[in-house]
């Protein structure tokens, strides 16, 4: 294959203003990492939430956490994102559904739409991590609390759930790395995240080859820096004696 790399394509002006290509690479770049930094952040409250539920004895809260997660792991994410960003707005209150629709610009209402899918999506996966962590520990963990006097609430607080995110921290960094390359289904409703904005990118310059291969070191740039880190915070975290971290 004969092909003439073009690397100098991305400092040309798209011919839109004073704009390069690459600059479209960087606002792609910044919608991704707002999407999926909003999405987690959801993921984790409502997904430790569930955990602890699915943990209770009573089960009724139990069932909870449980319908949820086989709700929202059993439907593709890509029906999801299709479900809040077409269904969902015309079941609002009128109020609020006219604001949605019309009071907001078309990339926040859409952003808004990715950011509540990935968040519900992905915190069905945090809550079975979390559930596993706590179930993890040992039974005497829970009986050393309430004969300390702990309720059930500072049980959790104080005794179970730092342990339990201790332990589940590797699980933990695979959903963190998940939801950024899940970002990506944002390009299938018009938002302008890293995947549709290099798709933009080789339309408009027919250098498909380094358009995608810019997005691809890009994306593994960035999921190589978050799994770094979580690497040097779980060793930072770790509690000896209470797992092996890889066998060391």
């Amino acid at each position: 294959m004969n092909y003439h790399w073009d690397w100098g394509i991305f400092f040309k002006s798209t011919g839109i203003g004073q704009e390069i290509y690459l600059h479209w690479f960087i606002t792609g770049l910044g919608w991704t990492v707002a999407l999926s930094l909003s999405g987690w952040l959801i993921a984790m409250l409502l997904g430790t939430v569930l955990g602890v539920l699915r943990t209770l004895p009573q089960r009724s809260l139990s069932a909870i956490g449980t319908a949820y997660v086989n709700l929202f792991r059993n439907v593709p994410l890509l029906v999801q994102l299709f479900v809040w960003y077409f269904i969902v707005p015309d079941y609002l209150p009128e109020p609020i559904q006219t604001w949605f629709k019309q009071g907001l610009k078309p990339e926040i209402s859409g952003f808004i739409s990715v950011v509540a899918c990935l968040g519900l999506f992905t915190a069905a996966r945090v809550c079975e991590q979390v559930r596993t962590g706590i179930q993890a520990l040992p039974r005497g963990q829970i009986n050393a609390a309430l004969a300390l006097g702990l309720n059930p609430w500072k049980t959790y607080r104080h005794v179970l759930l730092p342990q339990a995110f201790r332990i589940i921290i590797p699980p933990l960094t695979s959903e963190f790395l998940n939801i950024f390359k899940n970002s990506s289904v944002a390009s299938l409703i018009g938002l302008m995240d890293l995947l549709a904005q290099t798709k933009q990118t080789a339309e408009f310059t027919a250098n498909l080859f380094e358009a995608f291969t810019l997005a691809t070191l890009i994306y593994f740039t960035l999921n190589m820096s978050l799994m770094l880190m979580m690497r040097w915070l779980e060793k930072r975290v770790k509690v000896p004696g209470l797992i092996s971290l890889g066998g060391k």
